[in-house]
C-alpha cells in the first residue's frame, strides 16, 4: 500500500493579509506607549506653536488655521516611522525564518505592518483634528472637500508608510530602523507646514517650494480653509505615487535578499 502525502494547500492571499493585519494590530494596541507618543507630540506641538509662537508669527490670530494642516501631515508622518522598527524588529527576531517554512506568503508580515499603520494614523488624525477643533481651528470645508483631504492625507500615510517600511527592511537592527527613519520627519518642517516658504531664505526657498511635503500640506490646507489647490493637487498626488512606486519595488526587492524567497 502507497503512502499518499498530503498535499498542503497554501493559504490565500486574503487570507494571509487578514491574518497578519489582526496580529500588527493587536501588537499596536499593546504598545499602549507608542500610540499615546504619535497623538500627543503633534498636539503638544500645536499647542506650542498656536499658544507660544503664533502670537509672534501671526499677531491676528489666524495662525491656527495656517499650522494645523501641516500638525495633521507631522501627526501622519511620525506614527508612520514607527513602521520602521516593527518591520525591522519582525527581521532580526527570527520571525521571518518561521513564518517561511509555513505555506504562506511571509512577505505579509510587512503588509500587515502597513496596513495596522494605516488604521492607527487615521485614528491619531481624528483625534488631532479634534483637538484642533477645540483651539480654535475653524474649516470652511464642504463634504466634498473633507473627503478630499482626508484621502490626500490617507495616500500620504500609506506612501511613506511603505517608505519606512522598506527602511526597515534595509536597516540592521530597530535602533537602526529608528535613527533612519528620524530623518524623514525633519521634512515638513523645511515645507510650508509652519510658515510660509517666501519668508525662508532664498537658498531654502527651492528646496522647500519643490520638495514632496509642500504640495500635500498646500493641497489639504486649500481643501479645508478655501484656498486655491489646482497648482498643488496634482504635485501631490504625482509625488506620493511616484514614491509609493519606489518604496513598494524597494520593499520587494529588500525582502527577496532579506526575508527569502516568500
Amino acid at each position: 500500500m502507497n503512502n499518499v502525502q498530503p498535499t498542503i494547500k497554501p493559504a490565500s492571499f486574503a487570507a494571509t493579509n487578514a491574518v497578519f493585519i489582526g496580529r500588527s494590530i493587536r501588537h499596536s494596541l499593546r504598545n499602549v506607549e507608542s500610540l499615546l507618543m504619535a497623538i500627543m507630540l503633534p498636539v503638544m506641538l500645536m499647542l506650542l506653536f498656536t499658544y507660544v509662537f503664533g502670537g509672534a508669527i501671526a499677531p491676528g490670530g489666524d495662525y491656527v488655521h495656517y499650522v494645523v494642516p501641516g500638525i495633521i501631515l507631522l501627526c501622519a508622518g511620525f506614527g508612520s516611522s514607527s513602521t520602521a522598527v516593527d518591520v525591522a524588529t519582525d527581521m532580526t527576531n527570527g520571525i521571518i525564518d518561521r513564518f517561511r517554512t509555513m505555506p504562506i506568503s511571509s512577505i505579509g508580515a510587512v503588509t500587515g505592518h502597513v496596513a495596522a499603520s494605516l488604521v492607527r494614523n487615521l485614528l491619531a488624525t481624528g483625534i488631532v483634528i479634534g483637538v484642533a477643533l477645540l483651539v480654535g481651528f475653524r474649516p470652511t470645508a464642504s463634504l466634498t472637500e473633507w473627503l478630499g483631504a482626508l484621502g490626500v492625507i490617507a495616500l500620504f500615510i500609506l506612501t511613506f508608510t511603505w517608505l519606512f517600511a522598506a527602511i526597515g527592511l534595509v536597516t540592521g537592527s530597530p535602533s537602526a530602523a529608528s535613527g533612519y527613519g528620524f530623518v524623514l520627519l525633519f521634512l515638513p518642517y523645511l515645507s510650508s507646514a509652519f510658515v510660509p516658504t517666501n519668508t525662508m531664505p532664498e537658498w531654502l526657498q527651492g528646496f522647500a517650494n519643490h520638495q514632496p511635503i509642500t504640495p500635500v500640506i498646500e493641497t489639504i490646507r486649500g481643501l479645508l480653509t478655501g484656498g486655491p489647490v489646482t497648482d498643488y493637487v496634482w504635485w501631490a498626488v504625482g509625488w506620493c505615487a511616484a514614491i509609493l512606486a519606489i518604496a513598494l519595488a524597494w520593499c520587494s526587492l529588500a525582502f527577496r535578499r532579506k526575508g527569502g524567497r516568500r
